[in-house]
């Protein structure tokens, strides 16, 4: 009895804040003269705080159109805009920065939208070694991190020294399919120095003896293995976006539509970070990855809690930062 009653009071206040919320929602497009799409677009300066009330704003209308517009095919946004402006009744001549704040905002959501689904199909598509093009791109990535050392064979313990965990990578790319060997090629072809630098750290023991010119000192160094843990920060990536928490970053660093160069370069800023993460954590050993990569992802998760937080969209990841806009 007392479960009913407390779900019937649940209801009712549900029900009532909903009426009451409407009611002053009415009362204040009556006092401004403005319905809620203008005062978001009006009080909020374009990027994550504002495409995000936008968002919000059409997800819990209860106009069909409204609704609808945030699925809708990017070709078809300008005219979804119109069709906003028609049903609110805004001249466009007299509100025509309204337009085009609502059509970036929108134009964002419907592209996070496609990244999300362009992003899945890769980390659904397993690395088959019987396709050319996968195969060429594994050399590829080869070539780039160890440019003056030929591979003596396809199937080779080699790649270990790459921070593969067997004589074959194929088998290492089956939880994230594609999308990890193309993060890892993205790194090591745009910011190779970077990942040259985290390879040869990766490399190293744990702690090593460093003779400087006043003093011996050890310095502690990553000791991991790097495609492994490139894989391992690509799942990581990949959930910040599906769970939608990279909105943050993506809203405030892409002007219209966030790509797939964006998430890429997302990846290449969480590598460099994770590995001065896994340095300032100076973990005993491998075997404590999982507690150091939950207690990375919280933290990032609480930085980009802050609508105007966004990694800084340099192409560089040497260059990468967290700013507060």
């Amino acid at each position: 009895m007392k479960h009913f009653l407390r779900v019937v009071t649940q209801f009712f206040v549900f029900l009532y804040c909903k009426l009451l919320w409407r009611g002053l929602k009415f009362v204040v497009r009556k006092f401004t003269g403005r319905c809620e799409l203008q005062r978001i677009c009006y009080n909020n300066k374009h990027g994550a705080r504002r495409t995000l009330k936008i968002e919000s704003s059409l997800r819990y209308s209860k106009n069909g159109l409204l609704q609808s517009a945030l699925s809708v095919h990017p070709d078809k946004v300008e005219k979804t805009i119109d069709d906003i402006m028609a049903l609110k009744k805004i001249n466009p001549d007299t509100n025509p920065q309204l337009g085009i704040s609502l059509q970036a905002s929108l134009l964002q959501i419907v592209g996070y939208r496609s990244l999300v689904m362009e992003v899945e199909k890769l980390r659904r598509e397993p690395y088959d070694c019987e396709n050319a093009e996968h195969e060429d791109t594994l050399m590829k990535l080869w070539k780039e991190l160890r440019p003056d050392t030929p591979l003596t064979g396809r199937i080779s313990k080699q790649w270990c020294e790459i921070g593969f965990q067997g004589s074959d990578p194929k088998t290492d790319f089956r939880g994230m399919g594609l999308l990890g060997l193309h993060n890892l090629l993205y790194f090591a072809e745009h910011d190779k120095a970077t990942a040259l630098q985290m390879l040869n750290d990766s490399l190293q023991p744990k702690h090593k003896y460093v003779k400087t010119l006043h003093l011996n000192v050890y310095h502690t160094m990553a000791n991991y293995s790097f495609a492994i843990v490139g894989i391992n920060i690509t799942d990581l990536a990949h959930s910040l976006l599906v769970s939608g928490a990279l909105k943050t970053h993506l809203y405030n660093v892409a002007p219209e539509m966030p790509s797939l160069l964006h998430f890429q370069q997302t990846f290449c800023y969480l590598m460099q970070e994770f590995h001065r993460f896994w340095i300032e954590e100076d973990p005993s050993d491998i075997m404590e990855f999982n507690r150091v990569r939950s207690k990375f992802h919280r933290r990032i998760l609480r930085q980009l809690k802050n609508p105007d937080m966004a990694l800084c969209p340099h192409f560089s990841a040497s260059d990468l930062h967290l700013v507060n806009l």
